[in-house]
């Protein structure tokens, strides 16, 4: 097994979930098994208690671990599902420790942060040294000096000494500022970001340099010279107008020649065409963009929806069309301005939530867009909000709603799930990752996915009601496809409407950039359709 760290300095939001997921990219196109991970510093158990503006959307993985958005651009990038073991936080390593604690496992010794604390860290990253991966990229959260990150440096300074030279490199991710009044770069923030690292016993092997302008020859010699690296390993990371240009751009730059030397691997020619292809396809789009609305809820941070907007995206890409897509505050929408408000939308999108904030502006969006056939994708809420605006505009069921809202209703037409009763924690209790949907053979979505069983992944504890299956359908609403038992509802269309779908589960999270999923491709494709009309 090989080691990669990814460290970032001076400030945060540099990009090194980024870099890490490209180096992923660049490694696996040489021909190595590459799995990424992220060690977050945060004191929760798992981002999936927090709101989406304390950290964005939670991605979940296959196997149900709710996680780092980061886990979303890694996937994305090399196209490799992953684990809970790719997501590390704080909590959860801190809750093992007084759980061992508790139950005898330190035979009586005190119980420290080195070396409990830091030999549980290392175990999660030496975990995957039983799985077929080559090279494992570890990504620790947050900035060197962040107090609450030193247990994760110091564990993976130590797998730096505990390990050959040859197996573990560093990387640290660092700021040039560009000071418009002299009009250069300056190199002094990066240097004692370096210095702040090299104090905690960590050398970088490779630093790569954010930076809006061009790094110069001479910049280069500078910041290798006083942080201690080869010029050949400062690498400079300018600011790219696509986010898929990164890849490219750094091998241009040389990063994976520099890892693969540092690791002693057979640098491998790089099989990059079908990224290249990617890029050339996204810079040759043009013509007039598509207008895509999010309706949702968390809208003051467009990290909240990171993975619905990348998928818009993706499927923009396959459909040679620019999307331009735009977050709309479900609360600002009532009977009165729906029109206004979407007017100029091709399409729109009600993705998943909690809470009824927000909820009766959802209800007005698909009331809208199912009278005035505007392509329309819910998801996960979003399916929920199109039951109940179904059942109560269409059914007229008029206090139609969903237990989680309104458990007095006469008509729950989505209900808790039976296996969620009992349940009072909130924390990782929701029925969550990857479980199999049966479709229906004449339903349109098995003719999007081409295919009878499909597997999507969940979040959710409600689910729709089934006393209501035969009525709605009945009226117009398709259950077009169900768990292979039969017994819950996993996504739901509209008859004669260009496209109405909804799905109980997410399918964002495994859309790619050069595999874009096929909901959304057929929305953007329709969407696309009713704009030529």
């Amino acid at each position: 097994m090989k080691y990669v760290f990814v460290t970032g300095g001076v400030v945060s939001g540099l990009g090194k979930g980024i870099t890490a997921a490209s180096l992923g990219r660049l490694l696996k196109n040489r021909g190595y098994k590459v799995v990424n991970q992220k060690l977050d510093p945060y004191i929760n158990i798992d981002p999936g208690t927090m709101s989406p503006y304390e950290h964005g959307e939670v991605f979940v993985t296959d196997d149900g671990a709710e996680t780092d958005l980061d886990l979303g651009h890694y996937e994305r990038f090399t196209d490799e599902s992953l684990t809970g073991n790719s997501s590390i936080t704080s909590g959860k390593i801190y809750l093992n420790v007084i759980n061992k604690e508790r139950k005898g496992e330190y035979l009586g010794k005190t119980v420290q942060v080195i070396p409990h604390i830091t030999n549980e860290i290392k175990d999660r990253i030496y975990e995957f040294n039983k799985s077929d991966a080559d090279i494992v990229i570890t990504e620790i959260g947050g900035t060197v000096g962040d107090i609450e990150s030193g247990p994760m440096l110091e564990a993976i300074r130590q797998i730096g000494i505990e390990q050959k030279d040859e197996d573990v490199v560093f990387i640290h991710v660092t700021l040039l500022p560009y000071i418009s009044g002299s009009k250069e770069l300056k190199s002094k923030p990066t240097q004692h970001s370096v210095k702040e690292l090299q104090a905690l016993g960590i050398m970088p092997d490779i630093l790569v340099c954010r930076a809006d302008k061009n790094i110069d020859e001479d910049m280069k010699k500078k910041i290798a010279l006083f942080c201690n690296v080869k010029k050949e390993s400062v690498i400079q990371n300018k600011t790219v107008d696509n986010l898929y240009e990164v890849p490219l751009m750094l091998e241009k730059e040389g990063l994976a020649d520099v890892v693969c030397k540092k690791l002693n691997l057979n640098n491998k020619k790089a099989n990059n065409e079908e990224w290249e292809n990617l890029i050339n396809i996204i810079k040759n789009i043009s013509g007039k963009s598509l207008n895509i609305a999010i309706v949702g809820k968390y809208t003051k941070l467009e990290d909240s929806y990171l993975s619905v907007i990348e998928s818009i995206k993706h499927a923009g890409f396959k459909n040679l069309v620019n999307v331009n897509v735009e977050l709309v505050d479900s609360e600002k929408i009532s009977t009165e301005n729906v029109d206004e408000k979407l007017k100029k939308y091709s399409g729109i999108i009600v993705p998943g939530g909690f809470g009824n904030r927000g909820i009766n502006g959802m209800i007005e969006t698909i009331k809208y867009v199912r009278e005035n056939k505007i392509p329309f994708l819910g998801i996960c809420l979003g399916m929920q909000m199109a039951v109940i605006e179904f059942a109560r505009n269409v059914l007229k069921l008029g206090d139609a709603n969903s237990e989680e809202f309104d458990k007095k209703s006469k008509n729950l037409v989505i209900h808790i799930m039976e296996e969620q009763k009992k349940i009072n924690k909130k924390g990782g209790t929701m029925r969550l990752g990857a479980y199999d949907c049966v479709l229906k053979p004449n339903s349109f979505v098995k003719k999007i996915y081409g295919k009878n069983t499909i597997s999507e992944r969940h979040r959710h504890r409600y689910e729709f009601n089934n006393d209501y299956r035969d009525l709605i359908e009945k009226n117009g609403l398709l259950i077009a496809g169900t768990s292979p038992d039969d017994r819950l509802v996993e996504i739901v269309e509209l008859k004669n409407h260009p496209f109405f779908i909804a799905s109980q589960f997410h399918p964002e999270f495994k859309s790619r950039p050069n595999k874009p999923h096929p909901l959304f491709s057929e929305f953007i494709k329709q969407a696309k359709n009713m704009e030529n009309m």
